[in-house]
């Protein structure tokens, strides 16, 4: 049975967000031309840097760690002064964090973003698998946790609905460790039995019918892979591919690199999702040398 004292869910929600930052910041290198090659799996160069997808991930779990919870209120606030517009945010936030920090509340901002439908940009999913690590004893929790997450900064169903999923994946994930990896089938249903009607369950759909696929590229194709920078064209792909390689973070990460698209969000999500079974020690040491260190304002009990 899982630990659900305070400690022990940090201490999941922090492998989580390890495996998410590795994921984004080499995700990251893919955008930039270089010497390195996906085929033959050369490393980048040089220290990688991650992007808003740790950024805002970071921002999640030091929110869990001082209040036990999702704090909309707070988190809300520290998103906005926590933004940095070199980390690659989507202009959207650009403009929602401005309003928070003018004193706007953030309902009212995050609602009023395009035309008053709310963002349903995969920004919401890409933070958010170490709540599901934290709350992976109770996935009630995990479900309305991961929701309240999401709508601080994108209130549109979808955006909450990729958030729901990616976040069960983690909790999913954590709650395997010790057994046999669900097969790819039977762990996209799962997660599709907590997500929500719309566009990313329809999308997850698809997945489950592509469980025995392995051309990665023909899987991205048919789910969608970040190019939107939408949650229904990103959490499908990346549930697929997670599920593919749960015991193996580094094979996951190529072959999700290997989906293009907006890869660093979307090895971000599988990273988080795979850290939280697999644990820190699985994550190549190379790779955690390379990786940026995470932001020193992210105030976690270690």
């Amino acid at each position: 049975m899982l630990r659900d004292d305070p400690d022990s869910r940090l201490a999941r929600a922090m492998e989580s967000l390890e495996g998410l930052a590795v994921g984004d910041a080499l995700g990251s290198q893919f955008f930039v031309p270089g010497p390195w090659k996906i085929e033959d799996r050369t490393l980048p160069s040089g220290q990688w840097m991650w992007t808003d997808d740790t950024q805002t991930a970071c921002s999640l779990v030091t929110n869990l760690a001082e209040r036990g919870a999702i704090v909309q209120d707070e988190l809300a606030i520290a998103l906005a002064e926590q933004f940095d517009p070199n980390r690659g945010y989507g202009i959207g936030m650009h403009v929602l964090f401005h309003r928070i920090l003018d004193g706007e509340p953030w309902r009212d901002a995050a609602g009023s973003l395009f035309d008053g439908t709310g963002s349903f940009g995969n920004g919401a999913a890409m933070r958010v698998a170490p709540v599901g690590a934290y709350f992976a004893d109770d996935l009630d929790w995990v479900i309305e946790n991961a929701r309240a997450s999401a709508v601080v900064t994108h209130a549109h169903d979808d955006a909450a609905a990729g958030a729901i999923a990616v976040a069960v994946g983690a909790a999913i994930a954590v709650r395997s460790r010790g057994h046999e990896a669900p097969v790819p089938a039977n762990f996209i249903a799962e997660v599709l039995d907590s997500t929500p009607p719309g566009r990313v369950f329809d999308g997850l759909q698809r997945a489950r019918a592509l469980a025995r696929q392995d051309v990665v590229e023909f899987a991205a194709y048919q789910l969608g892979n970040g190019s939107l920078v939408a949650a229904h064209d990103t959490v499908p792909f990346v549930i697929w591919s997670a599920a593919r390689r749960l015991d193996d973070f580094e094979d996951a990460i190529w072959r999700t690199i290997e989906g293009g698209g907006d890869v660093d969000t979307t090895c971000a999500m599988v990273g988080g999702i795979i850290a939280a079974r697999v644990g820190t020690p699985c994550i190549p040491d190379e790779w955690l040398r390379r990786r940026e260190p995470l932001p020193t304002w992210t105030k976690v009990r270690r």
